[in-house]
C-alpha cells in the first residue's frame, strides 16, 4: 500500500501542499477560481502544523485500526480492503463530528458549509497526489509501506 509520509526536516512551511490540495478537490481545478469564485469553497484535505523552526504537513494517516471508521455513526467512514485507504463518503455523513473527535492525528476537517468532514484520499485519481507533486522541497512524498 502507498502512504504520504512527511519529512518534517525539509519542509519550510510555505504551504503549497494546502494550496495544490485545495485546488485539487475543487470543481474548476484551478488556483484562482478555486479560492475567489467557488462556492462552496473547497477545503484542503491537508493541515500545515507549523511551530518554527519546525513545520510539517498532516493528512490522513489510514490507520490500520482507524478509529474514524469504527466511530461513524452513518458507516460514511470505510476502510477499504484492498487499499487499505479509509475512505468517506459525503452523502452518507451526517455531520455529528464524531470522527473528527476520535482521528489521533487531528487529520479530518470540518467543512461547515457542507456540513461534512474533508479528508484525505490521496487524490487516487492522480499517479501522485498533488500534495506530494506540488512540494518544492520533497518534505512529502508517497511510498509504499508494509500492511
Amino acid at each position: 500500500m502507498k502512504r504520504i509520509t512527511a519529512k518534517q526536516e525539509h519542509c519550510m512551511g510555505c504551504g503549497l501542499c494546502e494550496v495544490y490540495c485545495t485546488t485539487q478537490h475543487s470543481k474548476s481545478k484551478d488556483i484562482v477560481k478555486a479560492y475567489n469564485r467557488e462556492k462552496p469553497r473547497p477545503i484542503s484535505r491537508v493541515r500545515l502544523e507549523m511551530n518554527k523552526p519546525i513545520s510539517f504537513a498532516i493528512q490522513c494517516r489510514h490507520c490500520e485500526d482507524a478509529p474514524c471508521a469504527q466511530a461513524c455513526l452513518t458507516g460514511a467512514m470505510q476502510k477499504d480492503k484492498e487499499t487499505g485507504l479509509v475512505t468517506h463518503n459525503k452523502d452518507k455523513c451526517m455531520g455529528c463530528w464524531t470522527c473528527v473527535m476520535v482521528c489521533p492525528y487531528g487529520a479530518i476537517k470540518i467543512d461547515k458549509e457542507g456540513h461534512v468532514i474533508a479528508k484525505c484520499d490521496q487524490c487516487t485519481e492522480l499517479e501522485t497526489p498533488s500534495c506530494v507533486a506540488n512540494c518544492p522541497n520533497g518534505a512529502l512524498e508517497i511510498k509504499e509501506v508494509k500492511a
